[in-house]
């Protein structure tokens, strides 16, 4: 049986799907600080939910990475986690710079 981590290790030496992997990379650093967050401070997702006055399927949406929750919600996570919210921008040293 393959596995997942075997095939994406072969894939990323195929430049193209290196470089739409490293295009993901925010949304998945992002979801996996809102899933360690929420696990440190105890919670299950449906206890999150609650807290924010949302519900469970919401809290799982934000966590798989696919979108993107915006900064009040972002607020509200913080809050209801017992966190602040910090957002800051890094220098971009990547080759996928944006140039205006």
């Amino acid at each position: 049986m393959t596995r997942i981590r075997d095939l994406h290790e072969q894939w990323m030496t195929n430049p193209e799907y290196q470089a739409e992997y490293e295009l993901l990379t925010p949304e998945f650093e992002l979801a996996w600080s809102l899933i360690e967050t929420r696990t440190r401070a105890g919670l299950t997702q449906e206890e999150l939910a609650d807290r924010m006055k949302t519900t469970q399927s919401a809290i799982a949406r934000m966590e798989s990475g696919k979108r993107l929750p915006s900064t009040n919600t972002l607020r509200r996570f913080a809050q209801a986690t017992g966190t602040h919210l910090k957002i800051s921008f890094e220098r971009n040293t990547s080759a996928n710079q944006c140039k205006f």
